[in-house]
């Protein structure tokens, strides 16, 4: 019986592909295997027998046979969807064949696979061609399905699956593969096919089994806030003031600024003596009406029949152009939710301020020249000759000093490279990050550049060119659509296949500049520099700088060809009707506009974490140079309270070169930023100090970090670094006397080698007795 299933699947649920399917059949080999009986009827051991079976048939020569046994393996770790009527069933056999699989060895034997494929090369032939992609694509599907699927942790999993857990991590992050870990092989993929010289992989699922593997292998944002509480605790440094994956997900969002639009409608209104329907809203009152549906456009809105009713509960502010408009009395107040409904907000500011060491003293510099007239260097602790109200603010000051892991890799590496000889080896341990950094560093440059130009050809801006990637190959059909429907369907599977590139790279970045900013960071500097160089974010301001509202709710998914409703149900008969129905269905706008939403904010939160360093030419140069205000602004618009606090976070950075002007237009930005985003006690981005703009430091600033990630990469990773220090032997019979490893095929050149380049080449016996 033939199905059809998925070629390519997102994040969180399994969906079909419509175009460039592959078709997966159970074997009839399969059926005989088994003696007539199904896969969820057998025992352990007779699963067992016919996996190894599969396993041995694996190692044919034959590309074509070896395609029928890789899609009998990949029909095992989609559930045997065609033996269970249930989609409960189809996704606890899946789990079940999945951890089968990895125990009989099936990873190892695809990998070998996979890495054969590679190594052939862009085959020639058409036939050769649709092969060694189907091949590719199969071998792919079932490693995703696998590290996915292991990756995830259930409650009610065996103690031995939770033992393969654990195992299939560890194997995973080791240089166990050629001695390199798993995903610099996906990493050179991704490099051959943007040189060309793989046209044909199919890049979605390389990117989304890299993206999986990092993250399997590294960890999420909830193993690395462990990992923080760990280095900090191993460094001896005060724990973290707060929990930062819980204060974001307790902030609520709040209703953006009134667009200019919105100003000119309600001018308009005021004109025709009523008063505006809508009036803007303060930055700081949060919309009830949003805590039910975040993701609910402006727009949408301002379609209610009642606008009263939808702005009841919200603290208002009347329009400086209604002034002269007699005011209602507010409506009452909305009966209240039940006890079980609310939710309690902390009150004040979600986020302790810090306060760097350098700080305190630069203020009490400050404090010194002015009142006594010199300073004392470093000293924090001297305060004689100070008024007592300086007293009480190097005391405020002290009690929110905050001394970040990075501070103390970076005063460390400083004494390492003044006191190599003193200070003697450092120990570095063998993290799953180091373990990747060591393995990316030689070719670093050329995955951030591949990875950027996948970015760029899946932008939804982008226009094809002659000279540009192809991303689009496995999904484009031979013949185009001719009708309505496959139109709609090809443009769906177009956006769907671009969306999941973009989320699975920008995730694949995030994580990367995380891990290593932990692990050291000057290498997540040098990953930095490398995405900065290679134009990173003007390219991720491009994402942004279009109708933000209308992407973020685009559902570029069919509810009914989702994985396993499609191989369960009985398949309705699609047509351009029932699409566009589908795609206003509510319950299916609210899910893909959160699935459509993080890709957006993993692009911004990449963007984030590169520019919120301490770098003034990266702040000046790329956000206030390429204008990215204006485009952040319109992202605000977006009511999610996470995607709006690291919009905010990029305002802030630039308020100071922004002008005056700029701040006294946007004051409701302004008190969203403070509101939102966690703050230095003596951080002057409110009203900009120009002590910080002068350009003649940004460069120098820029290159003394690039000297010093330099001196860090060559002191801790080259090899011949220390040659200058190793002992040198000069006596010379212990130097003739040691022994040299020579080839085996020596002693048959050896007298050939002699004749050339001994008895064949003239001494200049005086030149030498000159030299002496």
């Amino acid at each position: 019986k033939h199905r059809e299933l998925s070629s390519g699947f997102p994040a969180v649920i399994f969906s079909i592909n419509l175009l460039g399917r592959i078709t997966m059949c159970v074997c009839e080999n399969e059926r005989a295997c088994v003696e007539g009986q199904e896969m969820v009827d057998l025992n352990v051991d007779e699963q067992r027998a016919y996996v190894m079976r599969l396993l041995d048939a694996l190692e044919v020569t034959d590309r074509e046979k070896r395609l029928k046994v890789a899609r009998a393996i990949l029909y095992l770790a989609q559930g045997v969807f065609d033996e269970c009527d249930l989609e409960a069933d189809v996704l606890h056999w899946s789990r079940h064949n999945v951890f089968l699989l990895y125990d009989m060895g099936i990873f190892t034997a695809l990998l070998e696979l996979l890495s054969m494929e590679i190594d052939n090369g862009a085959p020639t032939v058409c036939k050769c061609v649709c092969v060694c992609v189907c091949v590719c694509r199969v071998l792919l599907s079932i490693m995703y399905l696998m590290v996915e699927t292991i990756r995830v942790e259930m409650e009610d999993d065996k103690p031995e699956w939770r033992t393969a857990r654990e195992a299939f991590k560890t194997e995973l992050g080791s240089p166990l593969y050629n001695g390199e870990p798993f995903a610099l092989l996906l990493f050179t993929m991704v490099t051959k096919f943007c040189s060309m010289s793989a046209p044909h992989f199919p890049m979605k699922k390389v990117l989304l089994l890299l993206w999986k593997t990092v993250l399997f292998t590294l960890g999420g944002f909830e193993e690395l806030q462990q990992m923080k509480v760990r280095g900090r605790e191993k460094l001896k440094l005060p724990p973290l003031p707060e929990d930062s994956i819980k204060v974001v997900r307790s902030m609520r969002a709040a209703s953006p600024p009134a667009s200019a639009m919105e100003l000119i409608e309600q001018q308009q209104q005021q004109k025709r003596g009523r008063r505006s329907r809508r009036p803007l809203v303060k930055q700081d009152s949060l919309d009830t009406y949003n805590e039910r549906d975040p993701f609910k456009n402006d727009d949408a809105r301002d379609e209610e029949d009642d606008g009263e009713d939808v702005d009841s509960g919200i603290e208002g502010e009347v329009d400086p152009l209604d002034r002269d408009v007699i005011i209602q009395p507010p409506p009452p107040p909305p009966p209240l939710r039940p006890p079980t409904d609310r939710v309690s907000f902390p009150k004040g500011l979600p986020w302790a301020p810090k306060v760097r060491e350098k700080d305190i003293e630069h203020f009490l510099e400050t404090s010194r020249n002015k009142f006594i007239g010199f300073t004392l260097g470093n000293d924090t602790e001297t305060l004689v000759g100070l008024p007592r109200p300086i007293h009480e603010s190097v005391k405020t000051l002290k009690q929110h000093k905050y001394v970040s892991i990075a501070e103390v890799q970076i005063k460390r590496e400083e004494e390492l490279q003044q006191c190599p000889m003193t200070m003697g080896d450092e120990e570095v341990e063998e993290t799953p990050a180091e373990i990747l950094y060591v393995g990316m560093l030689p070719s670093l440059s050329q995955y951030v550049i591949a990875l950027l130009k996948l970015l760029l050809a899946a932008a939804p801006t982008s226009k094809a060119k002659t000279d540009s990637i192809n991303i689009l190959a496995d999904v484009l059909p031979e013949d185009m659509p001719i009708t309505v429907l496959q139109s709609m369907k090809l443009g769906i599977d177009v956006n769907r296949h671009k969306e999941i590139i973009v989320k699975a790279i920008s995730a694949l970045l995030l994580l990367l500049l995380k891990h290593f900013k932990l692990n050291h960071i000057y290498q997540f500097e040098y990953v930095s520099q490398h995405l900065v160089f290679a134009n990173c974010i003007p390219l991720i301001l491009k994402f942004f700088n279009q109708n933000i509202m209308s992407y973020i709710s685009a559902k570029n998914s069919i509810c009914v060809l989702d994985f396993p409703h499609c191989v369960v149900h009985e398949m309705p008969e699609l047509t351009a009707e029932s699409l566009v129905i589908s795609a206003l269905y509510k319950l299916e706008f609210r899910f893909f506009s959160i699935f459509s939403f993080y890709y957006c904010y993993y692009c911004l939160n990449t963007c984030d974490y590169k520019l919120t360093n301490i770098q003034v030419e990266r702040k000046m140069l790329m956000l206030v140079v390429f204008k990215s205000a204006p485009i952040l602004k319109r992202a605000l618009k977006v009511k999610q309270a996470m995607m709006q606090l690291y919009v905010l976070k990029l305002l802030k950075i630039q308020t100071k070169y922004l002008g005056r002007q700029w701040r006294k237009s946007n004051m409701k930005t302004m008190s969203a930023i403070y509101q939102k985003v966690r703050h230095r006690l003596n951080d002057d981005w409110a009203y900009g100090n120009d002590i910080d703009a002068r350009p003649w430091d940004f460069q120098a600033e820029e290159c003394a970090l690039r000297e010093s990630i330099e001196k860090f990469n060559t002191r801790r990773y080259d090899k011949n670094q220390n040659s200058e220090f190793a002992p040198v032997d000069n006596c010379l019979q212990s130097v003739l006397g040691q022994r040299v490893e020579l080839p085996e095929d020596f002693h048959y050149s050896y007298e050939m080698w002699l004749e050339r380049e001994v008895f064949s080449q003239p001494i200049q016996w005086e030149g030498l007795l000159e030299a002496q």
